[in-house]
């Protein structure tokens, strides 16, 4: 499962990647807004993805204007490994050796198609599991 969040300066991107989400034969589940509200605050959506890509060890796609303030908020969560992804390789590096658990995107500097090729990559790439790679994950858990 795949637990999608985006405010309004997300909410075009967000309805865009569910329907190639559903093209790739990904299942998601859209947790806001459901409709575009202009005054809508994005760590309201950023708090519910990752609360349950943490609860269900899932992933997570979060769409702001930029990416950072919904990273900044879903890393406030112990657990989460959100990472602003702006291209192919950031995509790919953010789950090889990062295994990042939210994908934060800039919707209003991302085209769709763009974008829609950094969640494929992100989706499809798998954590290598490499020692340094791990023991950076643990000290990154250890911190309090």
């Amino acid at each position: 499962m795949i637990y999608l969040g985006a405010d309004h300066a997300g909410f075009h991107l967000k309805e865009e990647l569910k329907k190639y989400l559903e093209e790739l034969g990904y299942e998601y589940e859209d947790l806001g807004n459901k409709e575009l509200d202009l005054l809508d605050d994005y760590p309201d959506f950023a708090i519910k993805v990752a609360e349950k890509v943490l609860e269900t060890g899932s992933q997570g796609i979060l769409i702001c204007a930029t990416g950072l303030g919904m990273s900044m908020v879903a890393n406030k969560i112990k657990g989460i490994r959100a990472a602003v992804v702006w291209d192919d390789f950031t995509a790919f590096k953010s789950r090889e050796h990062n295994d990042a658990n939210i994908l934060c995107l800039a919707g209003k500097s991302l085209d769709d198609e763009t974008a829609k090729k950094i969640v494929r990559i992100w989706l499809e790439t798998e954590f290598t599991g490499e020692e340094r790679h791990v023991r950076r994950l643990e000290k990154i858990n250890e911190i309090k």
